[in-house]
Order: C-alpha cells, then structure tokens, then sequence
C-alpha cells in the first residue's frame, strides 16, 4: 500500500512539472534579436521571411532562432539583417537583397527579458576591407597599401570609433527595454592571424594575417564595451579557432571566397558564418545562460 502511495505521489509530482522537466515554465518570455547578417548567419540556401524582409537573408537556422527554440520562449523576434549598423537599431534599413527593414529596436518592449546583439562589424567596415585585399599576385598586400598607409592604421581608428556606437546602442536597449537580460555576442575566427591560404583564398599572407588581427581587435573592443556596460560578453571566438574560412569543408565555420557551403549544401555569402558556425555560437550563448 505504502509503495502504491508513493507511485501514485511520483506519477502526480511529474505531471505537474518538477525543475528540470520538460513541462518546466521558460526562464525568458520574450526575446530579441538584434544585430548584422553574422547574427543573421546569412544564407543564400535557407533564407526565412518570418521575421524580417527575405532581403535581409536571415537564416532559418540561424543561432538566435535556436537559441529560442531550446529555451521554449514564448515571444521571439529576430530583427537581424545583412549590413546592419548601429545606426539601423533606430533607423530602417534597404536590405541588401531587398526590401526594408524596420529599426530592429521597434521590435523591443517594456516585456523584452532577453536580448542579443552582434554589430560592430559594419560600423568599421571591416567586411569591406576583406573585398580590398583580393589579389591575383600572393607578393602583393593591396590592404596594406591602402588601410595601412604611412603605418598608419585606419582599420584600427574605425574600430575604435565604433567602440561608443556599440556602447550607445546597449543603452537605447536598456532604455527600452529595462529588464532585459542583454548578451553581446563577438564575430568568429574567420581568416586567422599569422597567414591565409592563397589561392584557395586569394589573399596575401601579409594582408590575411592583418585582416585576422583586426577582427580580434574588434572583438576586444566589444569585449571592453560589455565589461563597461556591465552586458554579458559572449566569446564565441575563441571556441572557433582552427575552423576559419581557409579550413576543408566540415572543419571551416566561416565560408571563404568561393560562395558555395558543404553546411548546409548550396551557394553561400562568402566570408560569413555556415551552418556549423551557427550552432557554435548558439551553444556559446546558451552557455553563458547556464544551459
């Protein structure tokens, strides 16, 4: 009788949802994505509308939307879009493949509990400065020419003045959303430091190693803002050393030059993120949340 008891008591505690089960209730009702198409983990393959223009190429996969899916959230917006700013949190932006994304901060509100931001990137144009140093000559550095002149380095000033657009944008956050648990989610390794590989990459050791100390310095800087603002910084770089764009399919996380991705199958937007690189920075972020 007294193991009956105990069974039926068990059966009862599990139906109505110890910690831990299944029928646990979220951590966060309602979460928002914020940020530039490496948190849109752009895809030509899987491009989903449901949150943004198609334009915009947000993956279907991409990691805020796993992210969401793991942690049950009731609430989810994914306001990321390829070749956004800071300055496309408050203003709409002309999605690269078309159409018009609204501020991404109009997707934020008083209930908003869980935010993620990756920006910075274009503010310093460093996805431009990749295009800068494609050359047919491995002897040749046109990056150095041009971003270094004199010694001078202009990538790094930029970098450094994006540092108080990115720290600005956690405040219009907070303002708007002033409850909210915000994470600030770095780029991946995606050349290297030291040397490339041309020409599979047609880049100059010379200018693949600066391109690769430059995306560190960039993710230092974000890594000061977080600590600054006193944001959960998000090291999804260091984890993904050893799998940049000059990797064999299935290693790489980051595509190269060549638009095309063994993860998922098909034309990719060279130098972002593929499939495998999502779910890397997605299990960095529900790391950080204790998941």
């Amino acid at each position: 009788m007294r193991k009956s008891a105990l069974l039926v008591s068990a059966c009862a505690a599990i139906a109505m949802g110890w910690p831990g089960t299944a029928s646990a209730a979220p951590a966060f009702g309602e979460y928002v994505a914020l940020g530039d198409s490496w948190a849109a983990d752009a895809t030509l393959v899987q491009i989903s509308g449901q949150y943004a223009p198609p334009g915009c190429v947000q993956s279907a996969r991409d990691y805020s939307k796993q992210v969401a899916a793991a942690l049950r959230i009731p609430v989810f917006r994914d306001a990321t879009c390829g070749g956004a700013e800071t300055g496309n949190m408050t203003g709409s932006q002309n999605a690269p493949l078309g159409g018009v994304n609204p501020p991404q901060f109009d997707r934020l509100g008083p209930a908003t509990d869980l935010v993620t931001l990756e920006i910075g990137g274009n503010d310093a144009g460093l996805a431009a400065a990749v295009q800068d140093c494609l050359t047919v000559n491995p002897e040749v550095s046109p990056c150095q020419a041009s971003w270094v002149p004199g010694g001078v380095d202009l990538m790094s000033a930029r970098i450094a003045a994006a540092e108080p657009k990115v720290a600005a944008t956690i405040e219009g956050i907070r303002e708007r959303s002033p409850h909210a648990r915000i994470l600030l989610v770095d780029y991946l390794d995606g050349i290297g430091t030291t040397h490339g590989c041309f020409p599979t990459i047609p880049i100059s050791d010379t200018d693949a190693g600066w391109i690769g100390r430059k995306l560190v310095e960039l993710d230092a800087m974000l890594a000061r803002v977080a600590a600054r603002t006193g944001v959960r910084f998000v090291d999804t770089y260091r984890g993904s050393v050893g799998h940049d764009s000059c990797r064999p399919p299935g290693v790489r996380w980051v595509e190269g030059l060549i638009p095309f991705s063994s993860n998922p199958p098909g034309p990719a937007v060279p130098f972002h993120p593929n499939q495998l690189g999502a779910d890397h920075q997605a299990r960095a972020i529900l790391a950080a949340l204790g998941r």
